[in-house]
């Protein structure tokens, strides 16, 4: 028998997974990153958010830097939107592909079932990527966001009812069926997805609440955003505290372990969503909040996630998961679940920042404390771009596979 090399399609062709969702969620968050440029740096009088005429008023009158961190931000988010929503579509067309085969009928029967909820996770990130572009590209796009918002959360309802419905097939069959969930594969946080879906589904109908001057829109939005939001705390308090006993006895899945820090980015949307929801209520029916209270609020989350973060880190660097899965020949497509965490960190960071210590006076904005704090968001943002470019390179080029020829007998 001779062998010889046959050029073949990506890994991530050969073997998919619908994990490969989270390579179209991560550009999305990305995406988000060099928003925060424009959010917290470009003055926007008369919105609660940067517009195209906002950008366009500093590109002709700004200072150098902030032309160029305008140009960046323009430039990135195009950029990102565009793979977002490139990996989100090559992932529709293999994920119908998928379901074709008997490995499908295998997840639909074993606790990864809930990796499906990736799906209207980046799908919810592709609606919010949307709005961002708009803002950022459309002229005249705030004369006519009243009009928006309804569509929006239309949009959001129905990913949201998408995600409820794989839940409820997964729910249903492991608590109607005795020994139909594997406690020893509950070792790590992967059962978490589904409440990050749906913190990210909250997230996009919080929006409303925060730029919508229609007080009906307002209080939709607050009570859609609550329902979702609270849903998603509940799973994930049920999902980690199972998790942890499991991890405990068996240790943490080796191919999981990104998944230890996924408690980042669902604090970050979670937190987000709360932001807005606090504006909505101050807006549109009095109620105020303090300075002092969202910087105890963010500082918090932020403390919790770099708990969650230093959690992970240790147990993947004794698992030399890093060597293996990143640096390494090995492929997981959770691997790109370690984007999330960084992109999270990065805009949390922004908004401690901006609305905490800022908000609160601590320091002033763009002060020489403010960029070595931003510094340090802008770092974990450009880390995670380097990474996001990597794990494409190595799941989605073109690898050599291994043929045989059999010669006639």
């Amino acid at each position: 028998m001779t062998k010889s090399i046959a050029p073949a399609g990506p890994a991530a062709d050969q073997s998919y997974s619908p994990l490969y969702f989270l390579a179209s969620l991560g550009a999305g968050g990305l995406a988000v990153t060099f928003f925060m440029y424009l959010m917290f740096w470009v003055p926007h009088p008369g919105q609660p958010v940067p517009v195209f005429e906002d950008l366009m008023a500093v590109l002709a009158n700004g200072s150098t830097p902030m032309k160029a961190a305008v140009v960046i931000a323009m430039v990135g988010i195009a950029f990102f939107v565009f793979l977002n929503v490139k990996m989100l579509i090559w992932n529709f067309a293999a994920l119908s592909r998928f379901k074709h085969t008997e490995d499908y009928e295998k997840l639909r029967q074993s606790n990864a079932e809930t990796t499906l909820l990736a799906g209207p996770l980046a799908t919810a990130m592709t609606i919010n990527g949307g709005f961002i572009v708009g803002l950022v590209f459309v002229p005249q796009l705030w004369s006519v966001v009243e009009y928006l918002f309804p569509a929006a959360m239309v949009a959001f309802l129905l990913v949201g009812l998408w995600a409820f419905r794989l839940i409820g097939h997964f729910l249903g069959r492991v608590l109607a069926e005795g020994g139909a969930f594997d406690m020893t594969a509950h070792n790590s946080f992967a059962q978490l997805l589904p409440a990050f879906a749906l913190s990210m589904v909250a997230v996009g109908l919080s929006a409303p609440a925060a730029m919508s001057g229609n007080t009906l829109v307002v209080g939709i939005s607050l009570v859609l955003s609550t329902f979702f939001g609270v849903t998603a705390m509940l799973y994930a308090a049920y999902a980690s505290v199972t998790a942890f006993s499991s991890m405990l006895m068996h240790g943490t899945a080796r191919e999981a372990g990104p998944t230890l820090m996924v408690i980042v980015p669902l604090l970050t949307v979670l937190g987000i969503m709360m932001l807005r929801q606090n504006h909505g209520l101050h807006a549109a029916f009095e109620v105020h909040g303090s300075a002092a209270e969202t910087l105890i609020m963010l500082a918090r989350i932020l403390t919790i996630q770099i708990v969650f973060s230093l959690l992970g880190l240790l147990v993947m660097a004794r698992q030399k998961y890093f060597s293996d899965f990143v640096f390494g020949a090995k492929l997981s497509p959770g691997s790109y679940a370690l984007v999330c965490p960084g992109v999270a960190l990065s805009v949390m960071l922004h908004f401690f920042i901006n609305k905490g210590l800022v908000g609160a006076q601590i320091i002033d904005k763009f002060s020489l404390a403010f960029w070595v704090l931003t510094t340090l968001a802008l770092a974990f943002q450009w880390v995670m771009i380097a990474l996001v470019l990597r794990l494409n390179r190595q799941h989605f080029k073109a690898a050599p596979v291994q043929t045989a020829t059999v010669p006639a007998e």
